[in-house]
């Protein structure tokens, strides 16, 4: 990826003033200043064609891109994919900062202030909080968030977000009308000061539980590769086994129907198993999920990042996406003998 002349700035102790004038005016630099800029430059891979409109217009065409899961996971990497797509044809670059610790969500925050070379900043599943929101408008960009928390109580400029309360309370309708009563629900016990909340999504399938007299099982297990032998111990050290789970997400529902099967228990004729996001080999394996296209979202929340980089007002500034039930193979009727 090109860097962009503040990088080259930066990294040659100088002004952007003058890595521009050492390719367009280089009798106004000395020989030394100009050697060391072009030596940077080079390094960087800075393309002064790229950097043209930036230095015409005082952009940086960049946009910083904040996220606390791992790059590697499905909704992240969909993400990425839905901006790059837009932002790239746009000649814009994504700097991706992903925090992964208290130690760098800290870090980060207290370098803001020398990190003022982004044209806007799209938190992705991020559960920021209100001062963090506030040293981020410090920088005087917009703030666009993908799937964040509360964005316009919290001061974001714009948001793209899925609709939680939807899709769990179809995921919990779906499993009541099959007759379930003995649920239980898998989810992580993350650290909400780090990563994006999904606690709206758990309250709305208990509550829809909860008016049909039902009270679901819990099942925490925590982030790491052992998580789902901990859901399997869990589940099998209970009095009964449930008729039905939902899953947080389904990057937990598919390696528990596997890990299920392989201790006898039959999906679904046993127990019928429900993920979230309809994510990769869903429709392999035969999930019943709730469907989300972060994607879709990305490219959405690209395109209002660059009408507030122009300077405009979104008509919709805080879009919801509605979700949707997917039934396939792994949800059925409880038994009658269940």
């Amino acid at each position: 990826m090109s860097s962009s002349i503040q990088d080259v700035a930066q990294a040659a102790g100088v002004s952007i003033s003058t890595v521009s004038r050492s390719f367009t005016r280089p009798d106004l630099v000395s020989a030394r200043t100009r050697e060391r800029v072009l030596s940077i430059a080079d390094e960087l891979h800075f393309s002064l064609s790229r950097s043209a409109a930036a230095l015409k217009s005082g952009r940086s065409l960049r946009v910083a891109l904040l996220m606390s899961d791992h790059i590697r996971l499905w909704f992240s990497a969909s993400v990425i994919e839905g901006l790059n797509q837009v932002l790239h044809a746009n000649s814009y670059d994504i700097s991706i900062f992903q925090i992964s610790s208290i130690e760098e969500r800290k870090e980060f925050f207290e370098m803001l202030p020398v990190r003022r070379n982004a044209d806007a900043v799209i938190v992705a599943s991020f559960d920021i909080d209100n001062n963090e929101i506030t040293q981020l408008s410090s920088v005087g960009v917009p703030i666009v968030g993908i799937n964040s928390v509360l964005p316009q109580e919290r001061g974001f400029t714009a948001a793209v977000n899925i609709d939680d309360v939807q899709g769990s309370t179809l995921a919990a309708r779906h499993l009541i009308a099959l007759g379930h009563r003995n649920i239980a629900y898998v989810r992580t016990n993350r650290d909400v000061s780090l990563h994006f909340s999904v606690q709206q999504r758990f309250d709305s399938f208990m509550e829809v539980c909860a008016k049909e007299g039902i009270t679901p099982r819990v099942i925490d297990v925590h982030e790491g590769e052992h998580r789902i032998a901990s859901a399997v111990t869990q589940l099998m050290s209970m009095e009964s086994m449930p008729t039905a789970i939902a899953c947080q997400e389904d990057g937990i529902a598919l390696p528990l129907m596997f890990q299920l099967e392989r201790n006898g228990f039959s999906v679904p004729g046993d127990v019928s198993i429900i993920g979230y996001d309809d994510s990769f080999y869903t429709d392999d394996i035969g999930l019943t999920t709730i469907r989300q296209d972060p994607v879709q979202m990305a490219q959405e929340a690209a395109r209002t990042t660059l009408e507030l980089i122009d300077g405009g007002t979104p008509d919709t500034p805080f879009l919801v996406f509605p979700a949707q039930l997917v039934v396939r193979a792994s949800t059925s009727r409880v038994r009658a003998d269940a």
